[in-house]
C-alpha cells in the first residue's frame, strides 16, 4: 500500500439542535451544508462526494439534501451507524480522500426525532422487557459505585459542568445552567441517573468539508479508528464490553496519531448518559480504572480544567440528534483549534479528541465506537 495523504477539515457549518418539527429535514441538511462550503471558501461544484450520516431519514436522504445545493451527478453515501453514525461517515470520507479516490470532501450528519421516540431493534429482547439504554446505563453506574466508590454527586456534577458548557453554545438545545440540587433533585430516570443526567431527542444537523489542501484555517485529522466489539462467549456480552472496546479504538487511534492521552488538550465524548462520560475519562486514558468520579469532582474536565471535556455541553446540553452527533464533535473541534469558540474557548488547544459509541445493547455486547484525533 502506498504513502496515504493528510487528510484536514477545511471548513464546518452546523444548525441549533432542538426541536424543529416543522422544518423540512432537508433543509436543515442543506443549511449546515451551505455554511460548511462558506467557510471553507468553495462552491458546491468542488466537492466530489458526500457522505450522509443518519438513522431515520429514509432512503437516499444524501441525495434528497444534494438536490437543494445545486448539483447532482456525484457520488452520496448514506451512512447508518446508530449514534457514531455522523463520526462513521467522517471516518470513511477521511480514508477515501487519504488513499486519493477524492481531493476535497463534503460530509453532512442530520436527525429529525421530534416525531416520536427511538424503535428498539426487532431482535432485542431485553429492551422489550425494560432494559432499555437508560436502564442499562444505570447497572454500569451502580457497578462503578459498588467497586470503585462513585457517588451521586459525582455522577450530578457531569451534568452541572456540560449543562454550564452548553450555557455558552448559540449551537445547544439545552442553554440553561443547573445547580448541583436542581440536577440530584429532577425527576428519576432509571436509578441513580436523574432527567437532567440523560441527553435528550433533537433536531439538528452539522456539516464539515474536509481536503487533501489546507487553505485559510485548517485543522489535520491525525487519526480515526471505527471499531465493534468482539466476544466468543457469553462472558463477553456483560457490563464491560463497551469498556473493551472503548479502549481498544483509543489505543489504536493514539498509535496512529502517534500520540497518547497525556497530549490531548480537550476531547468530546459521548455523554448520553453521565455515567458515559465518567467512563470515558477512563477509557480513553485521560485517569486511571475507577478514578473517573474524582476526576470530575476535582475540576479537571471543567472548561478552565487540565483537561476540558465537552466544552460544547455534550450530548447532555447541544442535545443527540443521532446522525449529527459525530459531525457535531467534529465541528467543537474545529472552532476550538482555531480559536473560534468564543466564550467556551480552551486557551491554546492544539490537539483535540472526539468519541462516540453507537447501539450498544445489552444482547450483543457492544455495538461501534469511533475515536478520532485533530492538531493543528
Amino acid at each position: 500500500m502506498g504513502k496515504t495523504k493528510d487528510v484536514f477539515m477545511i471548513g464546518v457549518g452546523m444548525t441549533r439542535f432542538g426541536w424543529q418539527k416543522e422544518v423540512l429535514l432537508s433543509d436543515l441538511g442543506s443549511a449546515a451544508c451551505r455554511q460548511a462550503l462558506n467557510d471553507a471558501g468553495i462552491t458546491i461544484k468542488e466537492v466530489e462526494a458526500l457522505f450522509c450520516a443518519h438513522s431515520f431519514s429514509g432512503r437516499v436522504a444524501g441525495q434528497r439534501v444534494l438536490r437543494y445545493l445545486g448539483t447532482t451527478g456525484i457520488p452520496v453515501v448514506n451512512v447508518e451507524n446508530a449514534c457514531a453514525g455522523g463520526s462513521t461517515a467522517l471516518h470513511l470520507a477521511r480514508a477515501a480522500v487519504a488513499a486519493g479516490q477524492y481531493r476535497t470532501v463534503l460530509v453532512l450528519g442530520m436527525e429529525q426525532m421530534s416525531r416520536g421516540l427511538i424503535p428498539p431493534n426487532p431482535d432485542n429482547y431485553e429492551a422489550a422487557q425494560g432494559l432499555t439504554l437508560p436502564a442499562k446505563y444505570a447497572l454500569r453506574a451502580r457497578r462503578h459505585m459498588a467497586l470503585y466508590g462513585l457517588t451521586e454527586k459525582q455522577l450530578a456534577l457531569v451534568a452541572v459542568k456540560n449543562l454550564s458548557n452548553g450555557s455558552l453554545n448559540p449551537y445547544a438545545k439545552n442553554q440553561t445552567p443547573m445547580s448541583l440540587e436542581q440536577v440530584l433533585q429532577s425527576r428519576m430516570i432509571a436509578e441513580p441517573l436523574t432527567l437532567y443526567q440523560c441527553t435528550g431527542n433533537a433536531d439538528g444537523a452539522a456539516a464539515v468539508v474536509i481536503s487533501d489542501r489546507p487553505r485559510g484555517r485548517s485543522i489535520r485529522i491525525r487519526a480515526s479508528v471505527l471499531g465493534s466489539g468482539r466476544y466468543t462467549s457469553v462472558k463477553d456480552q456483560g457490563m464491560t464490553a463497551d469498556d473493551e472496546l472503548a479502549r481498544r479504538i483509543s489505543k489504536l487511534a493514539y498509535e496512529e496519531a502517534g500520540l497518547g492521552p497525556e497530549d490531548v488538550d480537550l476531547a468530546e465524548v459521548h455523554d448520553a448518559f453521565t455515567i458515559g462520560e465518567i467512563l470515558a475519562y477512563e477509557n480513553l486514558g485521560f485517569c486511571k480504572v475507577g478514578e473517573g468520579g474524582k476526576f470530575v469532582e476535582d475540576g479537571l474536565s471543567s472548561l478552565n480544567g487540565k483537561l476540558p471535556v465537552n466544552p460544547s455541553g455534550g450530548l447532555i446540553a447541544r442535545g443527540h440528534p443521532l446522525g449529527a452527533t459525530g459531525v457535531a464533535q467534529a465541528c467543537e473541534m474545529y472552532w476550538q483549534l482555531t480559536g473560534q469558540a468564543g466564550s467556551r474557548q480552551v486557551p491554546g488547544a492544539k490537539v483535540g479528541l472526539t468519541h462516540t459509541a453507537g447501539g450498544a445493547t445489552p444482547n450483543i455486547g457492544s455495538g461501534a465506537c469511533v475515536v478520532s484525533i485533530f492538531s493543528v
